[in-house]
């Protein structure tokens, strides 16, 4: 007897589906992560990171300038797919961002290297794409990307070779957005929502609900599949970040190629 290919992905894809119902039913809603009392289940430097009221401050003074940056990261787990939602304000001088997929390294206190959704008060890079400590800018912000095999001839050890001011050189953007248009949905001095949407290889932003950057990643000797969530005080001048309203919602994500092999 011959079978349709279509037809066993499809019954594949509602056996998966009948699984998750009841491995997943408790995933299918935000959660708060951040409890807003303290930072139980978090961990960063008490000298940048404090909470007060409610809101998660990190806040680089003339007295902590900092020679690295450094994060207050959420070590309770490593989330693959899911959407993330919280609400920053940020000074004019401040420098942050949002970690997700992030491996810690363990010769710098407080550090992490991965994807990373930027947060900056004077809106240059607001909702870009940057790859912490690795490919650098995946995609700026009005930019949907995406990231295709890293070049054999890109030694594995000197990711470098492919980086020119400050951004990874093998991707193709396939879709641009007006940045001061984008840049018009921010508000100054004020809360602001970011919404990163992480499913599969594609990693969307989302500031104040509008897409602000989207990558697909192709490239599967540096893509990450999981890691762990952070938010970062920036090496620079003194600078304050707020965050608030922390929550996650796991997804259920399965790849047609997960599904063939």
């Amino acid at each position: 007897m011959k079978y349709n290919g279509s037809l066993v992905v499809i019954i594949v894809l509602l056996f998966n589906l009948v699984l998750c119902v009841s491995s997943c039913k408790d995933k299918d809603t935000f959660q708060l992560i951040f409890n807003g009392n303290d930072l139980e289940g978090w961990s960063g430097d008490p000298k940048y990171w404090r909470v007060e009221n409610g809101i998660l401050i990190g806040e680089v003074t003339p007295e902590t300038i900092l020679k690295r940056n450094s994060f207050v990261i959420y070590e309770k787990e490593q989330p693959k797919n899911f959407e993330l939602k919280l609400e920053y304000r940020i000074t004019n001088s401040g420098n942050s961002g949002i970690n997700y997929r992030s491996e810690i390294i363990d010769n710098a206190p407080f550090a992490l290297r991965g994807y990373q959704c930027d947060i900056d008060g004077k809106n240059k890079y607001t909702g870009q794409n940057y790859e912490e400590k690795k490919r650098t800018t995946l995609a700026y912000y009005g930019e949907i990307v995406t990231i295709p095999q890293m070049p054999d001839s890109i030694p594995r050890n000197n990711l470098r070779k492919n980086i020119k001011k400050n951004c990874w050189q093998t991707r193709t953007i396939t879709e641009t957005k007006s940045k001061p248009q984008l840049k018009s949905n921010i508000k100054s001095n004020d809360w602001n929502s970011a919404h990163p949407i992480i499913k599969g290889n594609t990693m969307q932003h989302y500031i104040n609900g509008v897409l602000f950057s989207e990558v697909t990643d192709l490239d599967e000797v540096n893509r990450s599949k999981t890691g762990y969530i952070g938010v970062q005080v920036h090496v620079g001048p003194p600078m304050k970040i707020e965050y608030r309203n922390i929550e996650l919602r796991h997804l259920f994500y399965i790849s047609r190629m997960s599904i063939l092999d």
